[in-house]
């Protein structure tokens, strides 16, 4: 480390005169030949006194692209650059700037937003954020910053699979508990692994499957216990499971924060999976009030999912799920008093419908959770107002 107080030159002198026996004290003369005011060209700084010097500029050693003339400069474009030396005195001027070219190969190309009129639950309507490059805004995002409710509704797709999924359920409980399981089986299934979806939860093979679990062991304590024995048997198994998930949440491995998002993901898909088996003993008291529920339930969904306001759409599904009540009621035996079977089961389908539309768009969440929870929810209300009506 050498000091601040030498420069090199005179350092390099004072150590030849060393070596040649000379003393090593110099004079002011001897240090600064030519004055206080020189100062070496290869010196990058001196230390005199208590400040730096910053007046001078090194010289800068020619390199091979600076040897070519540089091209002339304004006069007005060099008012503010400091005087360089004389000509022969070793200095030579900087190359000239080059503008530098930001590569953009690595960016990939996004398509333009669409129109804010644009209906959100169209064919193409889907638009996943990206994880690299330019993130694009997802449909719920954008419709807060428009003002617009960020829930997306399923569409007439999810709205076609209920009807069918209904009507599948009713023409199963025309043939009698035995030929309800196969559609009741198929429904638990989509609701086990929607609900999971929905929560954002995927995935969860372990949770679907005990979900899925629960809801075939309530349809097995219904077919052993009877009708009579409905509630007992769907109370039972839906506590047992509930102890059972609770158990094999303890014994998880994971963090606290992520054993509870899936011991409450896994007990309600369990509960909705177990519940929805109330339409095999809803066949078992009265058969007729499944085929009502289930077509209800089915014109209800459709005609939510019609393109119309969010005030008028409600009406008329209502209103299509009394009127359903009433025309399959009075092929049922139910009569009139299928409108009050339909339009309970049309409420509680329009809130699983609002259950499911979820503010992410994504497709399989609508396939699933849109389709399977607007029955299943229904199952309670068909249950219990088929008995009563019965």
């Amino acid at each position: 480390m050498r000091p601040y107080g030498w420069p090199r030159a005179a350092r390099s002198r004072c150590f030849r005169r060393s070596q040649e026996g000379e003393p090593h004290s110099m004079s002011s003369d001897q240090q600064y030949p030519y004055g206080h005011g020189y100062q070496d060209p290869d010196v990058a700084q001196t230390w005199e006194g208590q400040t730096w010097d910053t007046q001078y500029q090194p010289a800068v050693r020619p390199t091979a692209y600076q040897q070519q003339p540089a091209p002339p400069v304004a006069a007005a474009d060099t008012a503010h650059l400091p005087v360089q030396g004389a000509a022969g005195s070793g200095a030579y001027s900087l190359p000239p700037e080059v503008p530098y070219d930001t590569p953009t190969t690595h960016l990939r190309a996004v398509a333009p937003d669409p129109a804010p009129g644009t209906p959100e639950s169209t064919a193409a309507g889907y638009s996943a954020p990206t994880t690299s490059g330019h993130v694009r805004l997802t449909d719920a995002q954008r419709a807060r910053a428009e003002g617009r409710s960020p829930i997306i509704d399923p569409g007439m797709q999810p709205a076609v699979l209920t009807a069918a999924l209904g009507g599948l359920l009713a023409a199963g409980a025309a043939l009698g508990p035995y030929g309800l399981l196969l559609p009741l089986v198929l429904l638990q299934a989509v609701t086990a692994a929607g609900w999971f979806r929905l929560n954002g939860m995927w995935p969860a093979r372990q949770g679907i499957a005990l979900a899925f679990a629960g809801g075939l062991t309530a349809d097995v304590a219904l077919l052993a216990a009877g009708a009579e024995h409905a509630p007992a048997a769907i109370l039972g198994t839906l506590g047992v499971w509930v102890l059972l998930v609770l158990v094999l949440q303890l014994r998880s491995h994971a963090g606290s924060d992520e054993r509870q998002y899936g011991l409450m993901a896994t007990v309600a898909s369990s509960a909705l999976a177990v519940v929805a088996a109330g339409y095999l003993a809803a066949a078992s008291a009265a058969s007729g009030a499944v085929v009502v529920g289930g077509l209800a339930v089915a014109v209800t969904v459709v005609a939510r999912a019609l393109p119309l306001p969010g005030a008028a759409s409600l009406v008329v599904a209502l209103l299509a799920a009394a009127g359903a009540g009433v025309a399959v009621g009075g092929v049922t035996g139910l009569g009139a008093q299928g409108a009050l079977l339909g339009l309970g089961a049309g409420v509680c389908a329009l809130v699983g419908h609002r259950v499911a539309a979820y503010d992410y768009p994504s497709r399989f969440v609508h396939m699933t959770a849109g389709v399977a929870l607007p029955l299943a929810l229904a199952a309670p209300a068909v249950y219990l107002l088929g008995r009563a009506l019965a």
